[in-house]
This record gives structure tokens, sequence and C-alpha cells, in this order.
């Protein structure tokens, strides 16, 4: 795996989303996922994933943080830490990277595991996304 050096902020970002981690809810796939959203005014929002027993009502730890910046008037994001205990980095799914494209168009993406992390960009997730100028 190729580990990218990442500043200060961006280590504390992924502090937050292995902090996060820890309240998952993930008894069915028992793969615990923790999230940190930075917004452009600093301030960071946690999420984790949450599942239900009814698989498609299970929302990723991504949305959810994305999700609580939102509720509280915050729209404009700078950056996000994924953090689980995989053995490979985990990228956001489809449905997170159609999220983020929403609300955070070009957005640094840290993706982080014991083993390390990677920096990387949105665009590089989702080159081609279907967004507000497609409609």
């Amino acid at each position: 795996m190729a580990r990218k050096v990442i500043d200060e902020d961006m280590k504390e970002l992924v502090k937050k989303a292995r902090e996060a981690r820890g309240n998952s809810y993930s008894p069915y796939s028992r793969f615990a996922v923790g999230a940190a959203v930075r917004t452009s005014s600093g301030r960071v929002f946690q999420g984790c994933n949450i599942e239900s027993c009814s698989y498609g009502l299970t929302i990723c730890a991504e949305r959810v943080a994305v999700f609580n910046a939102v509720s509280e008037g915050e729209c404009d994001f700078a950056a996000l830490a994924i953090f689980t205990e995989a053995k490979d980095l985990t990228p956001p799914c489809g449905a997170c990277r159609q999220v983020l494209s929403e609300f955070c168009g070009e957005l640094v993406i840290i993706l982080a595991n014991p083993g390390g992390e990677k920096k990387l960009k949105l665009s590089e997730l989702l080159p081609l996304p279907f967004n507000k100028r497609n409609l």
C-alpha cells in the first residue's frame, strides 16, 4: 500500500473518524466504519455506519457525517476521513460518492486503517459525477 504523508489537520480528522468508528452499529456485517468531515469553517462532524435488519435501511458512515453537518447548517466541505480496521483501505461506496458529489464538490478524502492512510480527491473516485449541472 502506498502511504502518502498527511498534515496534522488531516491526522486529527483521521483520529475523529477512528473515534466515530467506536459508535458503529454493525451487528450484521461486523464491518465497523467511522467517518469525520471537516467543513470550510473548521467544524468537524462525525458519523458511523448504522445497520438495520432490513438491509436497505442501512446507512454508511460517510453519509451520516455529511448529513450531520448539513442538519447543522454546514454545507461547504474541505475534507473527509474514513477509518476501518480492514486490511485494505476502504473507499466510499457508490451511494456515498454520489452524496459527496452533491454536497462536497472537489473534496480531499483520506482513507485510513491501522496500517496507514492515503490522501486523494473525490474526482479520482468519481470522475464523471451526475450532479445539478446534468438536470
